[in-house]
């Protein structure tokens, strides 16, 4: 009832988003470990492969878990006492790769439907984004469940709203498979920080 047009919007949406996680992925996670945990990405990035396949493969940072601390504990080398605390509430609370998913798709949805969105729409879907992102469960395709909660806090509530985002969850999986290794791979950089903080060895220094 769309039309074939459809396809091309939707193919700029999963391109804009797959270039936001692989920014950060590629650019941002690896300027910290090369700033402050002074370690080379590749050596950390080879550290914690398993637990990034795992989440590419499940699509969820909570059944990914295990093998995340088992990565961050072997690999890296950080301590149980830091990594028990640091990477479980990482799993929870941190889902950058979901808040930024949650983001472009709003201004996606809104573009879609003729609605300009200024400066100070977009800071709140930002802020609520983020929220709604530390609320979103550890299981595939939560994080596109928490967008109606965006799309309200900027007023789009009509039925085209459902349409969009269920044109979205067609395409949804793969860029599910992504954001949660992103949010994986964030989990265990915010670990190597932490325990670099503490002054633990890592990497078999």
């Amino acid at each position: 009832s769309s039309g074939l047009s459809i396809f091309k919007d939707l193919g700029l949406y999963v391109a804009t988003i797959t270039a936001g996680l692989s920014i950060h992925l590629l650019i941002v996670l690896p300027l910290i470990l090369i700033l402050i945990v002074k370690v080379h990405p590749l050596k950390h990035l080879r550290a914690i492969a398993s637990a990034m396949v795992t989440a590419f493969s499940t699509s969820s940072s909570s059944a990914t878990l295990p093998v995340t601390m088992k990565c961050v504990r072997d690999n890296v080398k950080v301590s149980n006492k830091t990594s028990s605390f640091v990477v479980p509430m990482g799993s929870t609370i941190n889902m950058d790769g979901t808040a930024l998913y949650e983001c472009v798709g709003v201004l996606f949805i809104a573009q879609a439907l003729g609605i300009p969105l200024d400066a100070g729409e977009q800071f709140i879907v930002v802020i609520t984004a983020l929220l709604a992102s530390i609320g979103a469960a550890g299981i595939p395709s939560a994080g596109l469940v928490m967008l109606f909660i965006v799309t309200d806090a900027v007023g789009l509530q009509s039925d085209a709203v459902a349409i969009w985002v269920g044109s979205m969850l067609a395409i949804d999986r793969p860029l599910d498979m992504f954001r949660t290794m992103v949010n994986v791979s964030s989990d265990s950089v915010g670990a190597a920080v932490i325990a670099k903080s503490e002054g633990e060895k890592l990497y078999d220094e």
